[in-house]
């Protein structure tokens, strides 16, 4: 080898990582802040970023432990206590017969995606995603080396459905989703369980938005007796339902074999959750729902529908669950990233475009930021460009 040619090396990123490009979610909001930085006004609708403060429990809670005089490291998968009283949570509020040894706390839910992933397949392996989609979770599929079928949700899950999927590693469950607020009835489950046991299929819930609902019961796939053996590991975030996006903050529950593997894959990665985020953890996932953020919420999803209803070129239903709106522009245009953009740079407001979840011709609106008048403001701006547009307007 010349050795330019090992310095053109030396200069690479790897293979693995070269394709893989930032979340588009991410890359909006960070967009976001560097417009502000300049002096800009933006209104974010990209990212679901509560107005709400965390809890303050919480805030107590770690107030109290910058007052003990150690922070000592904890065992990676988090300190006993902490895991034994999240199993006592899935037992009571999730109906998942689970154990300290089946839980792992992480640094979110997408380190838990992450290792999860990682630990139930292999390069090469078959993911189902149904779109739309929370965009992480083909990205993940992406940096590990899996081939991802996509396929359209459908507003039923039948045993139908089930039955024309390919064969696959594992099927990815977003209950209550993201970004549509459906939420998933027992029924459905069932349906999954069963073709996970007769297709020898392993599954990842998300139930990150499992305290956001309006409307409709949750009900986890893993409460049923034979969940360790069907396969199935459940991540949890206490970044929206309890307003603490910047803590970091959560934890999955999963087979203990593989629980084992994730932390042999977080040791060396981050070893333990930071002790102040469990301790908030803790705090965070004891509370169940917070009543006045959801009622908050009801209010500003129903204020936002009945702004959007009159409007001739978008179809805005109501979700049972969330913190984002899933808005049908197709009558308008397929390109919602032109959409975005022109949006974003003539009228200051952000949107997160279909294209980014799998389905062009859609819009994600997070609704939960700022006070009224500036969501009214932002959802005006949003009116007056699709107004634009279906007038014959230049779309830039």
């Amino acid at each position: 080898m010349k050795p330019e040619s090992q310095s053109a090396r030396a200069r690479a990123v790897s293979r693995r990582i070269a394709a893989a490009r930032p979340l588009a979610t991410t890359a909006m909001h960070e967009r976001v802040d560097l417009l502000k930085s300049r002096g800009e006004s933006v209104i974010d609708f990209s990212i679901a970023i509560s107005h709400f403060p965390a809890p303050a429990v919480v805030r107590e809670a770690v107030r109290a432990a910058l007052d003990e005089p150690l922070l000592p490291y904890t065992a990676v998968g988090g300190a006993p206590g902490l895991r034994s009283r999240l199993a006592a949570k899935l037992r009571a509020e999730n109906g998942i017969a689970a154990e300290a040894r089946h839980v792992i706390a992480t640094n979110g839910a997408k380190q838990a995606l992450y290792q999860a992933l990682y630990v139930m397949t292999d390069p090469g392996d078959t993911v189902i995603v149904m779109r739309p989609h929370w965009p992480a979770y083909v990205a993940t599929a992406q940096l590990l080396g899996l081939h991802t079928v996509l396929v359209d949700q459908p507003d039923v899950l039948d045993a139908a459905f089930l039955h024309a999927l390919p064969q696959a590693a594992v099927l990815i469950v977003n209950n209550p989703h993201n970004p549509t607020g459906k939420v998933y009835t027992a029924a459905e489950l069932e349906c999954i369980r069963a073709w996970l046991r007769a297709r020898s299929t392993a599954c990842i819930v998300d139930e990150s938005y499992e305290k956001l609902i309006f409307e409709g019961a949750h009900h986890s796939l893993a409460a049923c007796p034979d969940w360790e053996e069907v396969g199935i590991a459940t991540i949890y975030s206490a970044s929206q339902s309890y307003a603490m996006m910047g803590w970091r903050a959560g934890f999955a529950c999963a087979p203990a074999r593989w629980v084992k593997a994730m932390e042999a894959l977080q040791g060396p990665i981050t070893a333990a959750v930071p002790a102040l985020t469990q301790v908030a953890a803790d705090a965070a996932f004891a509370i169940g729902a917070v009543p006045e953020l959801l009622a908050d919420y009801r209010a500003r999803r129903d204020l936002v529908v009945d702004l959007f209803a009159p409007v001739p070129w978008i179809a805005l239903p109501a979700p049972a669950s969330g913190p984002y709106l899933w808005g049908d522009v197709t009558a308008l245009t397929l390109d919602t990233v032109a959409f975005a953009e022109t949006l974003i740079e003539e009228y200051g407001v952000a949107i997160m475009p279909g294209e980014a979840l799998g389905c062009p011709g859609f819009i994600r609106i997070g609704y939960i930021a700022d006070d009224e008048a500036t969501l009214r403001r932002g959802v005006a701006a949003i009116i007056a460009l699709g107004d634009r547009l279906a007038a014959g307007g230049p779309s830039r």
